[in-house]
């Protein structure tokens, strides 16, 4: 399925998190399709099932998966209304970033250019969001 760098500093969990976002976010994972078990993605990964187990936790949480007992965790499917909560989280720390890429010499432009990329490849967002 992937590869996680077991020398990075960010722990591995997390590690596992981001990388299922990535695939649910790029739609790779479909809503409703169901993620390996906990015990074979331990063994695929050769990591410790409960290292799975709290990055399951964590993404159930944020609301990409959800769980049904005795059949495993599932993909969740694209939320109609925005989380207004998380998405005020999402600006907040794109602003920062956008801020630190302006302040290291990136330029209006080539943000546009990196936004019309992500919305190939995502989607996502709606007409309204437009200020």
């Amino acid at each position: 399925m992937f590869e996680l760098d077991v020398r990075s500093r960010k722990p591995i969990y997390e590690q596992l998190v981001e990388r299922l976002k990535e695939l649910i976010i790029t739609e790779i994972l479909k809503a409703d399709e169901q993620l390996p078990s906990v015990r074979t993605l331990a063994q695929q990964l050769t990591i410790n099932p409960n290292t799975i187990q709290k990055a399951y936790r964590e993404l159930e949480t944020q609301g990409y998966i959800y769980s049904i007992k005795g059949k495993g965790s599932f993909v969740s499917p694209a939320s109609p209304s925005p989380d207004a909560e998380k998405l005020s989280k999402v600006k907040s720390e794109l602003m920062k970033l956008l801020s630190e890429a302006m302040y290291l010499g990136m330029t209006v432009d080539d943000l546009f250019i990196i936004i019309q990329e992500v919305e190939a490849t995502v989607g996502g967002g709606g007409d309204n969001d437009k200020n």
